[in-house]
């Protein structure tokens, strides 16, 4: 653990945010410095917990002029050690600005401010009879300014962009304390830079995001979700040019498992009951999400045996419930729970569709030359 000697600036910034709003070292919790992953674990001097975007800048203004780094933090849920701090930074924790402070049904927005967490967002916008189109395994747990901060894209990339496209305005604090305010509602808005995608994606290295206006969708009607076994990768990127021909807008999420993955799921998350046999060789899981019910079914139905006829799906399993829907999506949620596998190494790319089976190939034949004994689990969310 880093001691910080400055004890005038740990003062400074004991006052700014109150007796509740830090922690010092032996008073901080694990879940604070210690990432998913495990590959860091540096204890921090102290932890700062503000409330208000007042106090963010304040503090950033304090730590800049004494030359003190800071470690931004959210939910903790990354898998690269982005928010771990390192030895001798305080950490800005998020945790207590969990404010919700509008939505707004004429605009089909809601403004919150970094710390709430993605899941709430999610079941506020549903209780408006509204969509936030964002979703992730780790919904309970991350907050939305480590989804912006780190350009989160999600299951359903496919039909809504990354979280990028599903903001109007941020309100963020540079590094000096300085405070942009950008929270309006516009969508249209030709008025110069649009300063909020330079955040966005930044990772905290051009100032902290504090709030966010976030787009809004209607609410589907229906969903229909599918698991299916595949027999080639060449058949997945077939099976998805037809479910985008035969589902147009409908197509929300086309997720996909290597069967190593599936296979890892099966063995190391005893909480998913994986509903096919692990004799294929990837495994689609596929959402369609529309209007009306019973014609959005159908055309999914349709969807799927022509796939199948077309020899693209050897197997399909369908949910024909919410229960049954939630049991699928835990098998693509479980390839992020797999850590009981063992030391893990996380690398996330971004390729072409045309040139991922080759890719997938040619990783486990370097690797498997060189460690013989790796585990290794391959997945794609479509994009």
């Amino acid at each position: 653990m880093a001691i910080i000697e400055d004890s005038e600036l740990i003062d400074q910034l004991k006052d700014i945010v109150g007796p509740s709003g830090y922690r010092e070292a032996e008073d901080i919790d694990i879940k604070n410095y210690k990432d998913m992953m495990g590959a860091r674990s540096i204890k921090p001097p102290l932890l700062l917990r503000p409330q208000s975007t007042q106090e963010v800048s304040q503090i950033l203004r304090a730590c800049n002029d004494a030359k003190q780094p800071i470690t931004p933090q959210g939910g903790m849920t990354g898998l690269v050690s982005g928010a771990a701090p390192l030895g001798g930074e305080i950490v800005l924790s998020f945790e207590r600005m969990k404010q919700v402070v509008e939505v707004d049904k004429f605009t089909s927005t809601m403004t919150v401010q970094a710390g709430v967490e993605l899941q709430t967002i999610q079941e506020t916008a549903e209780e408006n009879n509204l969509l936030f189109p964002l979703d992730l395994g780790a919904r309970g747990s991350c907050t939305i300014g480590g989804n912006l901060a780190t350009n989160a894209g999600g299951n359903r990339v496919i039909r809504y962009g990354m979280i990028r496209d599903m903001v109007i305005g941020v309100e963020a604090v540079l590094a000096d304390g300085s405070v942009i305010e950008g929270l309006h509602k516009l969508r249209k808005n030709n008025t110069g830079y649009d300063l909020k995608q330079l955040f966005i994606g930044s990772e905290g290295t051009l100032g902290v995001i504090t709030k966010a206006v976030l787009k809004l969708a209607p609410k589907p009607n229906s969903q229909a979700v599918a698991l299916c076994g595949v027999k080639s990768f060449d058949e997945v990127a077939n099976f998805l040019v037809h479910a985008q021909s035969s589902l147009g807008s409908n197509l929300s999420a086309f997720e996909v498992l290597w069967n190593n993955t599936y296979a890892l799921i099966d063995e190391y998350v005893p909480s998913v009951n994986v509903p096919l046999p692990d004799s294929y060789g990837f495994y689609v899981l596929i959402e369609s999400m529309g209007s009306n019910t019973e014609r959005d079914l159908e055309l999914f139905l349709d969807c799927l045996n022509q796939a199948n006829e077309q020899g693209l799906i050897e197997e399909v399993v369908v949910a024909d419930s919410d229960a049954k829907i939630k049991k699928i999506w835990d098998v693509r949620d479980g390839a992020a729970e797999v850590i009981g596998a063992g030391y893990m190494h996380a690398f996330d790319v971004s390729l072409n569709i045309d040139a991922m089976g080759y890719f997938g190939e040619e990783v486990e034949k370097r690797i498997r030359e060189k460690f013989e004994d790796t585990t290794i689990g391959l997945f794609w969310a479509c994009r």
